[in-house]
């Protein structure tokens, strides 16, 4: 971002795959902004407990303190008004109003740093993080590294079998995967991941099932 005259709020918005480092990024935004000694509030959303009910985990293991909300309103309604940078991790969620939200909060001169998951785990897009990106003044786009080829990963690959949107989940659950490897398929995805033995092993139960 460039500099910024007088008291002008903005967006910025951190968007990739899981284990691109979109938290780990955001966290080093916010403590530069500590460092510089400005007034921060930091929120997550409640669902996700993974590494800490109360702290943004990247995972690579850093950290840092947050609050927890249940939905997009109760960030604006925590923020308080001598608060100048406000960071808000895994957007996608908080819903559509995050938008507004965050529209709201720069429009009152605040910084909003937000990172989330630009793509569900079918590869689409995952509202509201699209709006956001439109209203946002910045946008950095990170890739992660595919666990199967090694190559620029773009998407989630989910690999357990389930057709809810949201299933939060880390290592084990979902792996970075570039487009060539990406699979909409999770048990597909997952028998892939565990090799030919495993799929030689299900083509066996379904023969002897016959």
């Amino acid at each position: 971002m460039d500099i910024v005259k007088g008291n002008m709020g903005w967006i910025e918005v951190v968007v990739g795959p899981m284990f691109s480092g979109k938290s780990e990024e955001l966290i080093r935004r916010l403590r530069r902004a500590e460092f510089a000694r400005q007034r921060v509030q930091i929120f997550k959303p409640a669902i996700d407990e993974r590494y800490a009910a109360d702290e943004i985990v990247s995972h690579s293991g850093l950290g840092i303190q947050s609050e927890c909300v249940n939905k997009a309103s109760e960030v604006m309604a925590k923020v308080q008004p001598r608060t100048e940078v406000v960071g808000i991790d895994e957007a996608q969620f908080l819903g559509d109003e995050i938008v507004d939200v965050c529209t709201q909060l720069a429009n009152l001169g605040k910084r909003v740093i937000v990172a989330g998951l630009d793509t569900d785990y079918l590869g689409r897009p995952f509202e509201p993080m699209p709006r956001l990106l439109a209203m946002a003044e910045e946008i950095t786009k990170l890739l992660a590294i595919c666990v199967r080829c090694g190559n620029p990963a773009v998407h989630t690959q989910r690999l357990i079998e389930s057709d809810e949107l949201i299933v939060v989940g880390a290592q084990g659950a979902y792996e970075a995967r570039c487009r060539r490897c990406f699979e909409t398929n999770p048990a597909l995805a997952n028998a892939k991941k565990e090799g030919p033995q495993l799929i030689a092993r299900s083509r066996a139960a379904g023969t002897a099932g016959k």
